[in-house]
């Protein structure tokens, strides 16, 4: 007798392609692997998006194959969403929730649908904060959770005691469109030190004003050192302002805004340090980017960013203490750093090995 078709997948994601944010990021890679997986084992794929207005075919293509079964986006429309939700959790197994701001929509629809297992992925600040009481029930009945980081795992324990072993570490993994390769030799690279993140009053924990506060001292240091932001936001004439005041602005400190992603890999390429000194990051996906060009890394000591960051691979520095920041960007920008191994680091974070552990996580 032939063994019972396993039944779709269905995958909730906040957003997934209307975005370049770290959380849609990592969804389209569990997009990607779901569809892997469920090719393999003969099974389909569905997904609903909320704040997706579309999906381009060439996004399809790039993350998914042909046992995408089906897509829903609700363009911002929450009631959209759940009835979406509720409509496509019909003869799936299991629902993998991207955020856990819908989780309680996954628990109604288990209880729609018993049999229904749903898990959860907890990518950071997100769950490191006290829940709902809808939230806490949702969290409950999850089958696991998936959780970024050590740090994010006891984090969203200590916000809702659960069993353990429901919790594990899944780290987010580089795409495996994104090239791994050295730049520039940092021998022959100037003392530029690049930031790439949002610039917004909401992620202003990011540090960035931080950064540009420790330059004057690091200039004293090294004349020719130079901070390059990349990224746009409403918290950006702030940070220009803050510049002006240290007499850096254009000159010791340059803002970028939104760049092609040609022009991302050749900054990271010709950049000496990369840092984002920020307080909450539940991972820090841009420091494996940074490192698949071979970059070092100056992270804050905080969050998850200790996870990703070794002695090898860059410098840590106390959030928000400003002279011991510039302390470390010009240890971190004179230090002789080892490119193979930054490198090697980059590649322990690759798709292929992340995905091999997410296949034995999900179990049919």
């Amino acid at each position: 007798m032939n063994a019972p078709r396993p039944k779709p997948t269905l995958l909730l994601a906040p957003e997934i392609f209307s975005s370049g944010g770290g959380i849609a990021r990592i969804l389209q890679l569990y997009l990607k692997a779901l569809c892997e997986q469920a090719a393999e084992r003969g099974s389909t794929v569905r997904i609903v998006a909320l704040n997706d207005a579309l999906v381009d075919s060439s996004d399809l293509r790039r993350y998914a194959n042909p046992v995408l079964a089906d897509w829903f986006v609700c363009n911002r429309h929450k009631f959209r969403f759940i009835r979406g939700v509720l409509a496509m959790s019909r003869g799936c197994g299991r629902i993998v929730c991207g955020h856990v701001a819908q989780l309680p929509v996954a628990w109604a629809a288990q209880k729609i649908r018993p049999g229904l297992r749903y898990c959860l992925i907890a990518h950071g600040i997100e769950v490191w904060r006290k829940f709902s009481l809808p939230e806490r029930i949702a969290l409950r009945g999850a089958e696991r959770i998936f959780c970024v980081s050590d740090f994010t795992r006891r984090e969203l324990l200590k916000n809702c005691p659960l069993p353990p072993e429901r919790l594990v570490v899944v780290p987010n993994a580089l795409d495996p469109f994104f090239a791994i390769g050295p730049g520039a030799p940092l021998a022959t690279c100037p003392p530029v030190i690049l930031c790439v993140t949002r610039l917004t009053r909401e992620d202003s924990y990011k540090g960035v004003d931080h950064l540009i506060a420790a330059m004057p001292t690091v200039r004293a240091a090294l004349p020719a050192a130079t901070l390059r932001v990349v990224g746009r936001g409403d918290d950006l004439p702030r940070l220009q302002s803050l510049a002006k005041q240290h007499g850096l602005l254009g000159a010791g400190v340059e803002f970028l805004g939104f760049v092609e992603d040609a022009q991302l890999a050749a900054e990271l390429s010709a950049c000496r340090l990369f840092a984002l000194p920020s307080q909450k990051e539940g991972f820090g996906l841009v420091f494996l980017e940074a490192m698949a060009h071979g970059r070092p890394c100056l992270g804050a000591d905080s969050g998850g960013i200790p996870e990703v960051i070794t002695p090898e691979t860059g410098m840590l520095a106390e959030y928000a203490n400003v002279p011991a920041l510039a302390t470390a960007c010009i240890a971190a920008l004179t230090r002789p750093w080892d490119e193979s191994a930054i490198l090697a680091r980059a590649r322990a974070f690759s798709y292929s090995p992340w995905k091999a552990r997410l296949d034995s996580l999900l179990t049919p």
